[in-house]
């Protein structure tokens, strides 16, 4: 059983191990093992002071997958699922064993959407992102940003073109979306 001090049983025996897979089990017998002089073999000894770990209080329903019997004894807790990304992770680990694409997908798609949940906070909070200050665009200028990229060998000039592109685009793609839902629902008003 998983987190417990016990070792695993193993499926088949030393034998059958040692027939199928060439090499196995080397450092089986002390004699060749190079740590021996100084190794305190207790086969009775797992380290472990428990049986069973003590468990981490479980404040929210927390994700788990489904392989698992139940939540491991210690997880994390510093970014709880909120909103409609912690509605895509918990679909997520509800439905996808964590060996399919569609799991990993989905918790991948769950970020980008964490992303634009926390702009939105910060905007309606009063305190947008800073896109100038913290894109590092401010620091390239005193700093020799286009000095050190122009007629060196960096391995990532390849995608300095695209970077404009990339911090840009969603700025831009965003304030178009709120100029054509304004500006639809000025043309409602004056209707």
């Amino acid at each position: 059983m998983a987190y417990t001090p016990d070792k695993p049983k193993l499926t088949e025996t030393v034998e059958e191990l040692r027939a199928r897979i060439p090499g196995w089990g080397a450092d089986l017998d002390p004699k060749d093992r190079p740590s021996v002089p100084r190794e305190v073999f207790d086969p009775e000894f797992s380290g472990a002071h428990w049986e069973f770990p003590e468990r981490q209080p479980e404040k929210w329903p927390r994700e788990r997958s489904i392989e698992h019997k139940f939540l491991t004894p210690v997880f994390g807790t510093s970014c709880p699922p909120r909103g409609l990304s912690g509605a895509i992770r918990r679909h997520s680990y509800a439905r996808y064993s964590e060996g399919r694409a569609a799991h990993w997908l989905l918790l991948l798609a769950a970020d980008r959407v964490d992303v634009v949940e926390s702009r939105m906070r910060a905007l309606l909070s009063g305190r947008p992102d800073r896109l100038i200050a913290e894109t590092g665009v401010r620091a390239e200028l005193p700093g020799r940003g286009l000095r050190s990229r122009v007629g060196r060998t960096r391995a990532d000039m390849a995608h300095h073109p695209l970077d404009p592109v990339v911090v840009a685009a969603p700025w831009i793609v965003g304030a178009g979306i709120a100029y054509a839902v304004v500006r639809r629902l000025a043309g409602r008003g004056t209707r």
